[in-house]
């Protein structure tokens, strides 16, 4: 082990399915949310200073459509947690749903972990089929709260804002932001924050819960998270629907996009960078960046020369055959991707900005050392390593500590046939 990289123990987690977990840095304290070995969600509090976790196990209500209680999980991947910590110190958490109630925790106390409470709504209405859930900050250090109302093929984005002084929820949007007109809806990542000044938000449509019927990546950004527009800044109505929004790349169903492969990332002038994955003229995978031109067209380019097709169908979560990373700046007016594939190996691009052209290919890299990324608790053959970066409570970059263990692999939320014991959730430490 690198002696740079401080590994500790945490606790046990269940590791018969794949399920993020989250953690968060607030001043001189880390939060974790994790599930242990019998799908109970538990949460941790643990002073840097110190070793010992303090861990409470939060209670929450009957779920009868899933005869279960909503601090207990399934094998459902859809079910990762969110964690946020607002400007008076309360913590909140939410997780656990597919289509589901709204599960959402808040503490009584400031940074206390014992006294996470089940609240049983944030505004009361549209949260009887919740996905999704996203805690973060605006621009005005204001608590968000982005979830979907709704299934796969027939959903809307809806967002909260919250109130530290009345510790009350309200709705940001009176509309949602994307709506699916009841046909479809929109796979969105989370607004980004740009470097200058916008929310950039990316997404693509989808008519039915089938993966493949993904359609039409499209684009806005907004100053406010209120007023939204396109690229070239013309207003957009609210809610944006398939016909009003801007589309960037005009992919039909059954074309290789894919919700799980879009980010948002920014070059050396600040300009926002789309990349994603879909299919070429032959039907391979390829991973295509792209950038508005300020006037309404997009600048596209092809960046990879693969020989695969990523083939993915029907329902439920699929494991990431293929991932890519979000543009990164670098400096000398180049950008780089990091880049994974099942079928073609790891490696990184370097490409030049002004023609978004591949200049090199250069072997991967990780921030972790490669022996972190290998097995070593001898869960299952089978397992795989997963990692979960912190965060601060103010979503500001950090790169100090992240979450580790190993389980079994995502497998379309259902049980894995093989039996396994627990894994061991490890804090790194990369100080």
């Amino acid at each position: 082990m690198r002696s740079d990289v401080v590994v500790s123990k945490v606790s046990e987690a269940c590791a018969d399915f794949t399920v993020l977990y989250c953690l968060m840095r607030h001043k001189d304290d880390l939060f974790a949310a994790w599930y242990d070995a019998k799908h109970r969600l538990t949460v941790g509090r643990r002073h840097d200073a110190q070793q010992n976790w303090e861990i409470f196990q939060p209670e929450g209500f009957w779920i009868e459509a899933r005869q279960r209680y909503a601090h207990i999980t399934e094998y459902d991947s859809h079910n990762y947690l969110s964690m946020a910590i607002d400007s008076d110190g309360y913590i909140h958490l939410s997780g656990n749903m597919h289509v589901d109630p709204l599960i959402y925790f808040r503490s009584e106390r400031p940074l206390d972990v014992t006294s996470l409470k089940c609240v049983t709504a944030m505004t009361g209405a549209r949260e009887a089929r919740a996905t999704y859930p996203h805690f973060f900050k605006d621009h005005l250090g204001r608590l968000l709260f982005r979830y979907r109302d709704g299934c796969s093929g027939n959903g809307d984005d809806i967002y909260n804002i919250y109130d530290t002084d009345q510790k009350r929820w309200a709705r940001l949007l009176e509309t949602p932001l994307l709506n699916g007109e009841g046909l479809r809806n929109g796979y969105a990542r989370p607004p980004v924050a740009g470097p200058d000044g916008y929310w950039h938000m990316i997404w693509m449509w989808r008519e039915s819960p089938r993966c493949e019927t993904n359609n039409n990546l499209s684009y806005a950004r907004s100053r406010d998270l209120l007023h939204w527009e396109t690229s070239a800044g013309d207003s957009l109505e609210l809610p944006i629907t398939r016909d009003t929004g801007e589309i960037v790349d005009a992919v039909e169903p059954g074309g290789g996009l894919i919700n799980m492969v879009q980010e948002v990332g920014f070059d050396n002038r600040g300009r926002a960078l789309l990349i994603y994955h879909r299919y070429d003229e032959k039907g391979l995978s390829q991973a295509y960046l792209a950038r508005a031109d300020g006037v309404g067209g997009w600048q596209k380019r092809q960046l990879s020369r693969w020989n695969f097709r990523w083939d993915f169908q029907g329902p439920g979560s699929i494991p990431p055959d293929l991932t890519l990373g979000a543009p990164r700046a670098i400096g000398d007016g180049k950008l780089e991707v990091l880049w994974e594939s099942v079928c073609a190996g790891r490696g990184s691009w370097i490409i030049d900005e002004n023609t978004l052209s591949v200049l090199e290919t250069r072997p991967p890299r990780h921030m972790l050392p490669l022996e972190l990324l290998t097995l070593t608790q001898n869960v299952h053959p089978q397992a795989e390593v997963q990692i979960v970066a912190g965060q601060n409570s103010d979503y500001s970059p950090q790169d100090r500590y992240w979450l580790r263990w190993e389980s079994l692999p995502i497998f379309r939320d259902l049980p894995h046939s093989v039996a396994v014991g627990s894994t061991t959730l490890e804090l790194l430490d990369l100080s």
